[in-house]
C-alpha cells in the first residue's frame, strides 16, 4: 500500500477499474485463476446480510465477496474515516487471492469482520 493509505485511497475512474486483472495460482495443483473486479455494492439491499459486497470475475463466472460491515464500523472508529469502495475492493481482492491460493472456489464467500480487519492491517490501511 502507498503513502497515501493514511488519508485513504481516493475512488478514482470507473468502479470497474478499481482493483486491475490479476490471475492466482493455488498452491495445491498450480492451476491459475484468471481474476477481474466487477463492482461493489452494500448486500443489506440485495442479501438481507450485514455485508459490502462486491463482485468479481473468476474465469469468467461471478463470484461474490461479502465483507462484514461491523469492521467497516469498527474501522471508522478507530481511523476517524470511512474505508473507500476502492479500499474496500482491494480488502476484497486480497481475501479472494488467498482463497483461490487453496484452491477453495465457490460463488459466495462470506468474509467475517476479524478477516476485513486482519486485511486491513495487511494492507496497510490507517
Amino acid at each position: 500500500m502507498d503513502r497515501n493509505a493514511s488519508i485513504g485511497i481516493p475512488n478514482r475512474g470507473a468502479m470497474s477499474e478499481f482493483v486491475g486483472e490479476f490471475g492466482v495460482s493455488s498452491r495445491l495443483t498450480g492451476q491459475t485463476y484468471h481474476c477481474r473486479f466487477s463492482h461493489l455494492w452494500n448486500g443489506v439491499a440485495t442479501r438481507h446480510s450485514d455485508t459490502v459486497d462486491t463482485k468479481f470475475l473468476v474465469d469468467g463466472r461471478g463470484v461474490v465477496v461479502g465483507m462484514a460491515h461491523p469492521a467497516f464500523v469498527e474501522f471508522r472508529g478507530q481511523s476517524g474515516r470511512d474505508l473507500s469502495d476502492r479500499e474496500a475492493s482491494y480488502i476484497a481482492a486480497h481475501y479472494l487471492r488467498e482463497q483461490l491460493e487453496q484452491e477453495d472456489e465457490r460463488p459466495l464467500y462470506d468474509v467475517s469482520a476479524a478477516d476485513v480487519t486482519r486485511i486491513i492491517g495487511l494492507l496497510g490501511i490507517r
